[in-house]
């Protein structure tokens, strides 16, 4: 799988994921932000990688819930 490709799977997911989150918290909508993010990134940086992938929605998801709790 392309690195182009593997990018535009992960920001459809994230679009369709990011849908559904309006009952949601703003801090839970921070942290699944982070986490969608941090998956594309990581599928970009690693070529598409499952383990960059997974390993960057991780870290996007600890972002996402540090920055929510500052509001």
């Amino acid at each position: 799988m392309s690195a182009r490709l593997a990018a535009t799977a992960a920001v459809l997911a994230a679009l369709v994921g990011l849908s559904g989150c309006a009952g949601m918290s703003r801090h839970d909508q921070n942290v699944v932000g982070g986490a969608a993010i941090g998956a594309a990134a990581g599928a970009v940086l690693t070529g598409g990688s499952a383990i960059g992938t997974v390993g960057g929605a991780a870290v996007g998801g600890v972002i996402g819930n540090e920055v929510g709790r500052g509001r």
